[in-house]
């Protein structure tokens, strides 16, 4: 009966990803029905199980999600990227993302319309279509992040369906269908105490409401009167909606700061085999060797450059340790800039323990002599060079077996990120307190021993949002610091409508002409080590001389695929600037 079901759910997980005309058709009459299938919650969770294979973490040969960030202003990965460059300036016939995301989604339809033929305890069963309504909601968000307003569709299509030429939603009216579907969520899950691990719970769908909801309020707000703005400014609605869904989270009091009580308890979070005792560890996904489930992360952080490099702009981004700026800190002078050694002294210590300094152990050997880091791999090739001389330390780990059948976890939710939203969904209202701050962002600079953020900090002549307040500046600068290389970066960029952070940039790194390392890779520096006339690793200073060619009037959004446009006859229409 085992095999059975898994075959029968075999073939279900195959079906869901069709990407043709039958997208959203029913199940062909040969297959099993869930009349015949689903008799039990179990049944349900063996077909739900499809979903989790689709949350980002670790995989393969790379770093992981600390590579996340490739694709944007955090780090200079090896290969250009192209939605940056604004070199990619036709709509692809088709999109992996449109196609897989509505197979999932025909999946979630099909689920929700027939899980009522199992029998057991309610509670269960209503808990897993908690997890339906979830993944259905996870898999929207990404088209709205992508494509902006898509077709809705919340049911199962049969050929003739008129549904199947839908044109696209208005995008806040898809984000409240998202947050709709979390609702439901929310109050059909069970708290994390109460339901099995590694399974989606009450907490993770709060989260992910506080997270569409900032994006989708943050984007009305500042894409307003653009061609990317939503047909009405809901943007209090949604950030509202962000603020509770955050406060709702934090006052259930299920979820804390992880702190080890040593000074690099920060970089410690991102190097567990195990995180099924850390309660900032929200959801996560587990790695065994045993099991044929590892990655190779280890292979390439911290042993080599991981061909990228964290650049210049958040190394700068880093306060003093006296919570002031570096263009306004006594403690800071740019003389620090001369060694890797010197740029994080008397700095955020959250800096030393995102880049490789000197003496940082690489590895712990047993019966053989450590392995500590000494100079940034310039010396290799581009799978493991180092771009920028900021080489990747966080997410590491020093365990010499860890280097290659690697079992670290993957974090997928932390409370840190549902603390930001918070404060920056608050901020964003204008009704951010000292409170709200003391209870939100100064919970992780205390973490890490840096001084409390106040509702009027120091200015930053540099700020990165000029037009902004000091306040939102240095909420943006916390939450850079503290997702750093998490993946989080490129929406922040994209809903903060932040191209004067792109546009005509190119990302440096290291101020290698007159630093200690100079001499040790003279024969590098003008080849292999691309250098400005400032003194800077400028990776880029050849292939886009004249730095980035970000289209603000187009490369917001991705271009819908043109084959959906003829599909539909016409009825989705593309986005601005790819017609």
């Amino acid at each position: 009966m085992k095999n059975i079901r898994y075959i029968t759910f075999l073939l279900l997980a195959v079906f869901a990803v069709s990407c043709s005309d039958d997208l959203l058709d029913k199940l062909p009459e040969d297959e099993i029905s869930p009349e015949q299938y689903w008799k039990t919650p179990n049944d349900l969770a063996l077909f739900l199980n499809q979903f989790y294979t689709t949350f980002p973490v670790h995989s393969g040969w790379n770093g992981g999600i600390f590579e996340f960030d490739n694709n944007s202003d955090n780090l200079a990965q090896v290969s250009i990227n192209t939605r940056f460059v604004g070199s990619n300036n036709t709509a692809p016939t088709s999109d992996g993302t449109w196609n897989t995301n509505y197979g999932r989604i025909r999946s979630v339809n099909y689920y929700l319309e027939n899980s009522e033929t199992a029998e057991g305890p309610e509670d269960v069963i209503e808990a897993y279509n908690g997890e339906a309504y979830f993944f259905r909601a996870m898999f929207y968000f990404e088209l709205l992040q992508k494509f902006g307003g898509v077709p809705y569709i919340d049911k199962v299509l049969n050929t003739d369906s008129p549904e199947l030429k839908s044109p696209r939603v208005p995008r806040n009216e898809l984000a409240t269908k998202i947050i709709e579907d979390l609702d439901n969520a929310i109050a059909k899950l069970k708290p994390k105490s109460a339901t099995e691990p590694f399974r989606v719970h009450r907490g993770i769908a709060l989260a992910l409401k506080s997270n569409v909801a900032l994006y989708e309020g943050t984007w009305e707000k500042y894409h307003e009167g653009t061609a990317f703005a939503a047909p009405s400014n809901e943007s209090a609605k949604f950030l509202q909606m962000a603020a509770d869904a955050a406060e709702t989270l934090m006052d259930e009091g299920n979820y804390s700061l992880y702190n080890s009580g040593e000074l690099d308890t920060y970089w410690s979070l991102f190097t567990k085999v195990d995180y099924s005792g850390v309660s900032e560890v929200m959801f996560w996904k587990k790695y065994d060797t045993s099991e044929g489930v590892d990655h190779r992360v280890g292979h390439y952080i911290p042993q080599s450059g991981a061909g990228t490099g964290v650049t210049k702009s958040l190394v700068d981004s880093y306060l003093s340790i006296d919570g002031q700026p570096i263009a306004v800190s006594p403690l800071y002078s740019p003389s620090q800039e001369s060694s890797l050694t010197t740029i994080v002294e008397d700095r955020d210590p959250r800096l030393a323990q995102t880049i490789a300094t000197p003496g940082d152990l690489i590895t712990e050997r047993a019966g053989n002599p450590d392995i500590f880091f000494e100079y940034p791999t310039f010396r290799d090739n581009n799978e493991v060079v180092s771009t920028t001389g900021y080489q990747i330390y966080k997410g590491g780990s020093t365990d010499e077996g860890q280097r290659t059948e690697s079992t670290i976890g993957a974090i997928i939710y932390r409370y840190a990120e549902v603390l930001l939203n918070f404060a920056e969904a608050k901020a964003e209202l204008g009704t951010l307190t000292q409170g709200d701050l003391d209870k939100s962002i100064n919970l992780l600079r205390a973490r890490v021993g840096m001084p409390p953020l106040t509702l009027a900090p120091v200015a930053d002549p540099n700020k990165a949002f000029p037009e902004l307040s000091d306040l939102i500046n240095e909420i943006r600068r916390e939450r850079r610091v503290e997702l750093a290389l998490e993946g989080k970066r490129f929406n922040d960029l994209m809903r903060w409508k932040a191209d004067h952070l792109i546009i005509g940039k190119r990302l440096q790194g290291f101020k290698i002409i007159g630093s200690d390392m100079e001499d040790e890779f003279a024969d590098l520096i003008g080849s292999s080590i691309l250098v400005n006339e400032e003194g800077y690793i400028d990776p880029y200073i050849n292939a886009i001389p004249d730095g980035y060619g970000f289209n603000p009037n187009r490369d917001y959004l991705s271009a819908i695929p043109t084959e959906q446009i003829v599909l539909t006859d016409g009825a989705v229409i593309q986005n601005p600037g790819w017609e």
